[in-house]
């Protein structure tokens, strides 16, 4: 069976962007879930009263406000679901494109990671900082939630760079080859 690294002849980077992309996807869809609903820290328009942009204040604490906040976090959700499809189908093209070459899940998972964390620093520096429609949790320590947010984020890159590296190939039609010869 022949094995190679993930960084030999572009190996790994066959699935940079597909994981990438299911990475932004996947870590929306855990903010989302977890931080919007479950733990109903914030929603999409929860700090419109103190924002750099203007938008009209919708509270959370309000039926009226909360129908509002339920809104744009469902389009929030359609913005991950349509990453995730993506995702998806890039990576489908990617596997059938290269028939035989079969990645480790070290490789797919470590770009996964690299998008959840690029989620993490651009919802974090635009929504959070730039925007500031929302934040990670408004109490006194905001600001040090937002830039634990940013902090995440940017270990979740690393980590995930790190783990791809590590990745190997196995080529199943190199293989297959080889025991006819």
């Amino acid at each position: 069976m022949a094995i190679g690294s993930a960084g030999g002849a572009g190996a790994g980077r066959d699935l940079m962007l597909p994981g990438i992309v299911l990475g932004v996807g996947l870590g929306g869809f855990v903010d989302g879930i977890l931080l919007h609903q479950v733990l109903q820290w914030h929603h999409m328009l929860s700090s419109t009263d103190s924002d750099h942009i203007g938008v009209r204040y919708y509270s959370p604490h309000t039926v009226g406000g909360l129908e509002m906040n339920t809104m744009w976090d469902g389009f929030f959700h359609v913005f991950t679901w349509l990453a995730v499809l993506a995702g998806l189908g890039l990576l489908y093209s990617r596997v059938t494109h290269s028939r035989g070459r079969v990645w480790r899940s070290r490789v797919l998972w470590g770009w996964g990671l690299v998008g959840w964390g690029l989620f993490n620093l651009v919802e974090g520096t635009v929504d959070h900082h730039i925007l500031a429609i929302h934040h990670v949790r408004t109490d006194a320590y905001q600001t040090w939630w937002d830039i634990g947010f940013l902090v995440l984020g940017a270990l979740l890159v690393a980590g995930g760079v790190l783990l791809s590296r590590g990745g190997t190939v196995v080529d199943l039609c190199r293989d297959r080859s080889a025991h006819q010869a």
